[in-house]
């Protein structure tokens, strides 16, 4: 409504549409087109202007303007901070040759927990040379 110039900050303010507009729909947080005509209809008639005047403006002033729309600034220290070719010491294992970053194998150190206990090195039915099947106790006699 202020790119429309409804709100004038005199006779309508934002404060006077938020609160018509709760009044009117409670909790809502979207209407319909529908809803939307009827607020105007509504509103227009508690600040005793022309409907029709309201909807005017709002039809006439085009599309929803981004003047507030923020950019990306590319200022020296953000790009020192995020050059990767710089990092040293644990920073520098969080990513790979490209840049690109490792996730979680970057910052911890995985243990790799397939064997059946801690202390047996192969993972369980690996037959491989040299590793062993742990073998059951024998019965006592």
């Amino acid at each position: 409504m202020k790119q429309a110039h409804v709100i004038d900050g005199k006779k309508i303010t934002t404060t006077d549409t938020s609160i018509h507009f709760k009044k009117q729909f409670k909790t809502a947080k979207k209407i319909n087109f529908d809803d939307f005509k009827k607020y105007i209809e509504d509103f227009a008639a508690a600040k005793k202007i022309e409907p029709k005047e309201l909807e005017d403006k709002l039809i006439n002033c085009g599309r929803p303007g981004l003047s507030s729309a923020t950019k990306a600034t590319h200022v020296g220290v953000v790009d020192r901070l995020t050059d990767t070719s710089k990092y040293t010491g644990s920073h520098k294992e969080r990513f790979d040759s490209t840049g690109k970053g490792r996730g979680i194998e970057g910052r911890r150190d995985v243990k790799d927990t397939s064997g059946y206990t801690s202390s047996f090195k192969t993972k369980l039915g690996d037959k491989s040379e040299g590793s062993k099947s742990p073998s059951p106790v024998p019965p006592p006699k």
